[in-house]
């Protein structure tokens, strides 16, 4: 298996993303996956690299990344280093930044014997489903998308009432990271860009217009995202596949860092299913 980690890839607004590829090299054409990490995440966060082996082992050409703006940097692509970058990402960023990841694989001579580039879907987990399920609903490219313990919306989840109008008048309100103790900001164009694109970035109606099969994941003990998020996806696509994994978590039952030689019981659950769909077995 050939595994190419951090490999820079120019992007849209001034600062690169870096981007991990697993596939067998066998020379012939393979399903293109790219997947999208989610809020306060990254590509190297817990089992993702176990989890991206396992679909390359399945004979996928997966493909994972940093969005450009997620407090990463080249030099130190794990953690968040960067936290003026942190505060300055948006919504749009990060679809502009998944275009470009879209727009590199499906080119890129050095993958032109590997990549089908004529068959590509996106599997996204938490804010990273909703990145995904957008982007599915503008770019005929993609064929497939899977959103994992995936949002249904975006507004809701800016501050309410006298915090919003704190954050307003400040131009940046905190959220504490349980996991590194830092303080990340996120300064007011991020609710300025969504106000200004909300159209764009409605959720519910790229996932009521989308034309491609859909498969939705979720976990019964998901507290970060609801699983109601889960079940208005599904009720918004009629066609759409849902499932849900008992006695799962928002991350599947793993952590970070992940020190196990196999992904929890209940992400190989995912694994199987999303196989399964990409394949068409279901």
């Amino acid at each position: 298996m050939k595994r190419i980690k951090n490999i820079i890839v120019k992007g849209k607004h001034n600062k690169p993303l870096v981007a991990d590829i697993f596939f067998k090299k066998t020379e012939k054409p393979k399903k293109v996956l790219i997947f999208c990490h989610g809020y306060k995440g990254f590509k190297d966060w817990g089992a993702w690299n176990l989890m991206a082996e396992a679909f390359s082992n399945a004979g996928f050409f997966f493909v994972k990344f940093n969005f450009s703006h997620n407090g990463g940097t080249v030099e130190q692509p794990i953690d968040f280093p960067d936290l003026e970058a942190f505060g300055n990402n948006n919504y749009t960023k990060e679809g502009d930044d998944l275009q470009c990841i879209i727009d590199w694989v499906s080119v890129h001579p050095d993958f032109k014997n590997e990549v089908d580039s004529a068959d590509i879907s996106l599997i996204g987990h938490s804010r990273g489903g909703g990145t995904v399920l957008l982007k599915a609903a503008e770019d005929p490219r993609v064929k497939k998308v899977v959103s994992l313990a995936g949002v249904s919306n975006y507004e809701g989840r800016f501050p309410k009432k006298e915090d919003f109008k704190k954050w307003a008048e400040k131009g940046v309100f905190y959220v504490k990271n349980g996991r590194t103790k830092q303080e990340m900001p996120h300064f007011y164009q991020f609710y300025e860009d969504f106000d200004k694109n909300k159209k764009r970035l409605n959720i519910q109606k790229a996932t009521r217009n989308l034309s491609i099969p859909q498969l939705i994941i979720h976990g019964d003990r998901d507290t970060s995202v609801s699983i109601k998020e889960a079940e208005s996806l599904h009720l918004w696509n009629p066609k759409s596949i849902y499932k849900v994994i008992e006695k799962a978590d928002h991350v599947f039952n793993v952590s970070h860092p992940w020190e196990h030689e196999e992904m929890s019981r209940e992400l190989q659950e995912v694994l199987k299913i999303t196989v399964r769909f990409l394949n068409r077995e279901f």
